[in-house]
C-alpha cells in the first residue's frame, strides 16, 4: 500500500513539474510574440497610462501623429485633449 503510493507519487511528481515549466515557457512565448505585433507598424500606441482614483485613469495614446489624452472609467472612455506627438522618446 506505502509502496504504491510512492510510485505513483514518484510519477506523478515530475509530471507536473514538466506540466508547470512547459506553461510558463509557453506564457513568455505568447507575451514576446504579442509584444512584437506591437511594434511601431501598428498606428495605434498606449504612451502613458496614469492612476487618478480606485477606476479612473488618464491615459496617453498615439494615434497617426497625434496624442490623444483619454479619461478611462467603468462606464467607458472620455476624449479630454490632442496635440501633435512629441516624436522624442527620451526625457530632456
Amino acid at each position: 500500500m506505502m509502496v504504491e503510493y510512492f510510485l505513483r507519487l514518484a510519477l506523478l511528481l515530475p509530471l507536473l513539474g514538466l506540466l508547470i515549466w512547459g506553461s510558463l515557457r509557453l506564457t513568455r512565448y505568447l507575451q514576446t510574440r504579442l509584444n512584437t505585433a506591437q511594434g511601431s507598424g501598428q498606428s495605434v500606441q498606449l504612451v502613458q497610462t496614469s492612476l487618478i482614483a480606485p477606476g479612473l485613469k488618464l491615459a496617453v495614446i498615439r494615434f497617426h501623429d497625434r496624442e490623444i489624452l483619454v479619461g478611462c472609467s467603468r462606464q467607458g472612455l472620455v476624449r479630454l485633449g490632442e496635440a501633435e506627438a512629441n516624436r522624442s522618446d527620451g526625457p530632456d
